[in-house]
């Protein structure tokens, strides 16, 4: 029976773009381009090499996201994915971790499932809580921020490395797991695997498709929210301390103000 991964992958909005937020305090994305999240391009990776070493299994990448994050499934099945999922729905708009989990977790058993691998968090949001969610949903087992990861037979093993030790770990298949950045570098799409992706399926998926109600996701089914947000003041000129034989002590009654020390 064929291993079957899923790889959940974020389209997030380019941290090297001015971004700023729309009128309903959402992420403008229109203002900015979006790539896949660089945090997901290492489940990608970690997913490919244990696909690698099984001889029959199949990596599925999955996003929930507007018409645009087609182009972060494609650039995963430019690294060598077999096919991908994208859930998209208009009532999706201003979705937070909590609805997600719920339209991943429906997904994810939609497709089938054996391991799903994600990132350790996304690069815009942060919050890395998404991984238990998803384990907490579908009732398996989750290994988390893992350095190493690998299958053998049913059993998912990972080392977990700490500011003072190691943990080794494993568990039952299915299960969810997450890794770091330190689970190594992922492979740049070659020529070839650029052009292949772009004759690998891509579903789309609905809300209608998954059996969920519109309330439970979007803006209004939030269990979180912004409620103001301002821009970033702009940098000004740092403040010179010319040393005239007192400069130490204009330094650190200057850090005593800023309450540095």
């Amino acid at each position: 029976m064929s291993l079957r991964i899923v790889v959940t992958v974020k389209y997030v909005p380019d941290a090297t773009g001015d971004r700023h937020f729309a009128d309903d305090l959402t992420v403008d994305r229109d203002d900015v381009d979006g790539v896949l999240s660089e945090l997901d391009e290492y489940a990608v990776e970690q997913a490919l090499q244990i696909a690698e070493e099984s001889d029959d299994a199949e990596v599925t990448v999955l996003t929930v996201g507007p018409e645009d994050a087609e182009g972060a499934l494609r650039k995963a099945l430019s690294m060598g994915a077999h096919k991908a999922v994208h859930v998209e729905d208009d009532d999706l708009h201003g979705t937070d971790v909590i609805g997600t989990s719920l339209v991943l977790a429906k997904a994810i058993e939609k497709a089938g499932f054996d391991l799903v691998v994600s990132g350790m968090a996304s690069t815009d949001g942060e919050m890395g809580v998404l991984p238990a969610l998803l384990a907490e949903r579908l009732g398996v087992p989750q290994m988390t921020l893992l350095s190493e990861v690998s299958v053998e037979g049913e059993v998912v093993k990972g080392r977990r490395d700490g500011d003072t030790a190691s943990e080794q770990l494993e568990a039952l298949l299915p299960a969810v797991v997450s890794v770091t950045d330190q689970s190594g570098e992922a492979r740049y799409p070659s020529f070839k695997g650029i052009m292949a992706a772009k004759k690998k399926p891509i579903q789309s998926w609905y809300l209608s498709d998954l059996e969920i109600e519109a309330v439970r996701v979007g803006l209004k089914g939030a269990w979180t929210n912004v409620e103001a947000a301002a821009e970033r003041p702009p940098r000004t000129a740092g403040t010179i301390v010319k040393d005239e034989g007192q400069g130490s002590r204009q330094l650190a009654a200057f850090l005593a103000e800023q309450k540095f020390i």
